[in-house]
Parts: C-alpha cells; structure tokens; sequence
C-alpha cells in the first residue's frame, strides 16, 4: 500500500487532539465491524456511517444477531479498543482494493468500490481489518473509550426494498462516561415514553395486521381528545380568518395528471380504481382539490386573500419497514391550508401565518421551537420552477417575517423543494427531540399547472400567488409526539376522562354520580368507578391510567358537599368545596393550562 502523508499515527497511548463526535462516532462504527468479523468470520461487511444519535453497522449473514452476541461483540470491541491499536489512513489503486477485498470474502465492499469513481480509493486498517471508507477517523482504537451497543433491526442493502436483507446494530458513543450516561438515562426515559407502548397501555389507539400495516384505529379515549383537538383547530381557524373545507378523499386521474402527482408522486399513491371505465386515486394531498374550489369560480383581487383549511385525510405508500407508529403511516388526516393572495398581499400573510402557528403550538405547551428557512442552491437555480422575481420575494417574505417576530433561524440552502422555498418549525419536546411540525411553503408550480387567475384591479387577469400551510403535520404524527412530551398525563383541557370519582363503598355511588353530573354542568370530563375494587386498588389504577383528577367521595364528603381530591403526580391535596373547585377547572381548561394549580 501506498500511504498518504494522513497515514502514519501518533504513538499507543500518545496525546491525541480532540475529535469531533461525528468522528468519534464513525470510528466506534468501525471498531464494532472489526468485533464482528473477528467473533462471526464470514459475516459481510455492508456500510457503518455515523449519525445523529451514534453510529451503525449493516452487516449480511445467515443467523440473527442475539442480545448474547450484542453483548459479546461489545466485549470484544473494549478489547481492541484498550489494545489502543493505530488507525492507518492508506490511498491505493482501485484495482488493488478490489484484489484485497476479494480476498477477504467481503463481496459487498467490492460492489462499492467498483461503484466509485476514480482510479484511487481511501482504506483505513486497524490490525488485521480493512475497511474502505473515506474517513476521518480517529487515530487510534484506543480513544475509543465510552460506548455501548443498543440494538438491532433489519435494513435493506442500500436502503432498496428490492435488495438482500441486512442486520443493522446501532450504538452509541461519546468523548466522556458522564456523557454516554446522560445518553443512555435519555434513551431510557425515551422508550418509557415511546407511544407505541403508551398508546395501547392507556386505550388511545391500536393497530391491527388484519386491517394493515400504518392504519391507526382511535379507541374512544383517544378519539376523545383527537375530536377536542379537532374543536379546537376549528374554533382558532374560523377565529384566525380562515374558512373550513370539505374534500373528497378520491379523484378521477386527470386531477392528480394536472397537478403533476402521477409524474412525481406515483411511487407514494395507491394504485388506481376502476370507477365507471376511469381511473380514480386515494388523493395522496389536498391541495388539488382546493384549487377545484378556487376555480369553480371567477376571482376578483377583492376576493383575495382567501385562507382555506381543511382537515384532510390523505393515503400514502410508505413502505413496511419505515412505518412507525403513529409517526409514519399510510392513511392520515393533515391539518391543511391553503392561502390564495395578490403579490401585495404575500408579507403580510406569512408574517400571520407564522404568528398563527406558533400561537397554536404554544397552547399545547411547545414553546422552544427551532426554525429553518429553505431556499434554493444558488449554484443551481436550473433545478427551480418559478420566475427569478418571484423567487426572490418569496424568500425575502420568508426572512422579512422571521426577521420582524425576531426569531433565530438556520439557513437551509440547496432545501427548497422545487415548487418553491419554505419555513419548517420544528418543537422541542420534554425531552430536548425536535420534531417537525409545521411548514410554510410558497407554491409557484400548482398555480400555474391549473391556470389559476384573478381578475385585477387593472381588469387584466393574474396568477395568485399560492401558500401551503400544515401546521401541526398530521393530527396521528402530533398525537404521537404529545403522548410522548407528556408521557400519557396530557393537560387537563385535553385529557380523555378529567377527573375520576370513586365512592368508598356502595352507598356513597348515588353521591357520586351527582358529583359527576355536577361536573358535565360545568362542562367537564369526568367518569365514575362503580367497580367493587378496594379503594387503593381504584387510586392506584387512576394513577397508572394518568387521570389528571380523583376525588374520593365517602360519608363524611357526602354530607358536607364535598370531595377529597388527590392530584395526579402531586398526592392528595385534602377535602374541597365542589362549586369553588369546579368554577377553579374550568377557568384552567379555558385558559389551556398546561398545569393543575388549585
């Protein structure tokens, strides 16, 4: 081999410079293949990049990794890593790598190599290991301290369906033990979290294999606050001067032709419907079918802005392995909007539209959001539909508004989709994850794909400027992500059943049940257990089941007109005058309180 001047490293057990994470993490990815193919020979070695939250390793071989094996392989790597062997960067001939790779068995590796161009390919060797890879690395296995081995999960070679299955082991690694603690204890409170196991455990949701894969069934609790969501989002809108649509969820081919979904979109749509000798398709996005509307009639400059939202159940395909609860799913209800406006109108309308949704974000409880504006390569403008003025006022309305409300952002350049450029606001979660929400994007293409006009003032006709507005993605992707920011103890104002009344003993279920009668007055959610459990038993269950209130009701309660409140994840707060709690709630629930304060 050919050694570059990278090559040579430092010395075992030599002061080494500091990496960044990303190299830290690409090289525990190595180290973890060496494991392999030193425990498992004949394992194929696939791809081990480094990301967001660790690094991973692809590897092909007939048997299953265990979690004996994951155990194993981590015993391993400590081996290697306090055997702090160099790490040696080598540029050689392709066809020499190709020659030592097939020596090696590693057929993968030299599908990859032949993939690359160039006569010279980068190898890195630790020991006896090769692998082809372009780096950086860090110099030695020995830096490789504080890391743990997490799981496994299939992949498929190359991220293609159509490719030979893979084994994926993911880990994790950091610069310092306190850190890969503090990783580990957030992965920990992540999977107690995880809405995948909340849902079901609490009766919000199900997913049935009968039905298919990324169809969610909402349980009565969780269609509860879905429809007091769904409230909500109407009352706000119609307040916020938008109106509220209706659309159809199929339309006929010509439809999806127009709006260019059969051209771009076609993998993502569900196969057609033979409806009367014509093709119909699950409508993949709303905004064909309110561009039907704006165009059912003629438009005046006086008609414009209009503000259109819907809550629209759209059907996409999303291939099995990448399903995911309620984050990625096949059949889902987007909170859509679309805002049809004159040029001179555009800065004033996403300056409201972007005050509008983070007003609405705020209500349930996301406040520290991460903003990023996406807009065009500006070396590669070709890729871009849209006129260059247009293109430039709508990023400069974009920045204008951000600019106005003072609100940080990060430059995306290169992430504009084609059609046009676009704000993403991504809220941060109890848990420091940023989940994407709401997007706000300018459409230069659809107008103009459908013919869209207004008459002017000058009575010649225009092109509409057009905005797409979801705000909180999907209502399945944001349940997902509130079930998991509040780990299933939602705020009083949407929680499913409010309070829960339990009698002591039988006679005191007449007293109850006029409690909770009471509380539907008020406009309260409140339930009664009737079961003939012992009363710890029902306390312990409205605890498990996160009900935000429990009053206990017995003799004494029920002569004086009272209650004994105990507050979820607060204990028992003593006896209470029902009207004085009652009017007390419902001042919390108008308000949108995040917090129980009585």
């Amino acid at each position: 081999m050919n050694d570059d001047k990278n090559a040579s490293a430092p010395a075992a057990g030599a002061t080494a410079p500091a990496v960044d994470l990303d190299t830290l993490r690409h090289s525990a990815a190595h180290l973890m293949a060496h494991a392999v193919l030193d425990l498992f020979p004949g394992t194929q070695a696939g791809i081990g990049p480094a990301v967001e939250t660790g690094f991973y390793y692809d590897f092909l071989r007939p048997e299953p990794f265990s979690s004996d094996d994951l155990a194993a392989i981590e015993a391993r790597m400590r081996e290697l890593a306090d055997r702090d062997i160099p790490i040696v960067r080598s540029e050689i001939p392709k066809a020499e790598a190709v020659r030592l790779f097939t020596e090696r068995g590693q057929t993968l590796k030299v599908e990859l190599i032949q993939e690359k161009g160039g006569d010279i390919v980068s190898t890195y060797s630790q020991e006896g290991f090769l692998d082809f890879c372009l780096g950086p690395h860090v110099a030695s296995t020995g830096l490789l301290k504080h890391f743990k081995l997490l799981s496994v999960s299939g992949a498929y070679w190359k991220g293609d369906e159509r490719n030979v299955q893979m084994q994926r082991i993911y880990g994790a690694v950091f610069p310092t033990a306190a850190e890969l603690e503090s990783h580990l204890h957030l992965l920990e409170e992540a999977r107690k979290r995880d809405h995948r196991r909340l849902g079901p455990e609490l009766d919000l949701y199900s997913t049935n294999e009968d039905l298919g894969g990324g169809l969610i069934l909402w349980h009565p609790k969780g269609a509860r606050i879905r429809a007091i969501i769904e409230q909500y989002w109407r009352e706000r809108h119609w307040a916020g001067g938008y109106d509220v649509l209706y659309t159809p969820h199929i339309g006929r081919e010509v439809i999806f032709q127009t709006s260019g979904h059969l051209d771009f979109y076609k993998d993502s749509m569900y196969a057609p419907m033979d409806i009367d000798g014509q093709n119909y398709y699950m409508k993949p996005m709303n905004c064909p079918f309110h561009i039907q509307i704006y165009k059912s009639r003629m438009r005046s400059y006086r008609d414009l802005p209009l503000r259109w939202a819907e809550l629209g159940t759209v059907y996409r395909y999303e291939r099995s392995g990448t399903l995911h609860g309620l984050l990625r799913v096949r059949g889902f209800t987007q909170d859509d909007a679309h805002i049809f406006c004159t040029p001179d109108q555009i800065e004033s309308e996403i300056l409201r539209v972007l005050d509008f949704s983070l007003s609405i974000l705020a209500d349930f409880g996301f406040t520290d959001n991460k903003i990023e504006l996406s807009v065009r390569d500006p070396h590669n403008p070709a890729k871009y539909c849209g006129a260059d003025d247009r293109w430039r006022q709508a990023e400069a309305s974009l920045v204008k508004a951000l600019e106005t409300r003072g609100l940080p952002y990060e430059r995306m350049e290169g992430e504009a989709v084609f059609y046009g450029p676009k704000i993403d606001i991504k809220v941060k979660d109890a848990l420091g994850r940023h989940w994407q929400c709401t997007t706000i994007q300018f459409d230069f293409n659809m107008s103009n794909r459908f013919g869209m006009t207004y008459i002017g003032e000058d009575g010649k006709e225009h092109q509409p400027y057009m905005v797409h507005r979801a705000l909180m993605g999907s209502l399945e992707r944001f349940f997902g992500i509130l079930i998991e920011h509040y780990n299933g103890a939602f705020p009083l104002w949407l929680a499913p059943v409010q309070m829960m009344i339990v009698p002591i003993a039988e006679r005191h279920g007449a007293y109850a049940e006029q409690l909770a009668e009471r509380c539907r007055a008020a406009g309260l959610r409140p339930h009664v257990d009737q079961r003939r459990e012992k009363l710890a038993y029902k306390i312990r269950d409205a605890e498990t089941h996160k009900v935000p209130l429990l009053l206990v009701v017995g003799d004494k309660e029920a002569a004086g007109g009272t209650a004994s409140l105990r507050i979820h994840g607060q204990g028992d707060k003593g006896a209470v005058e029902v009207d004085g709690l009652l009017a007390r709630l419902r001042s919390l629930v108008d308000t949108r309180s995040l917090t129980v304060s009585l």
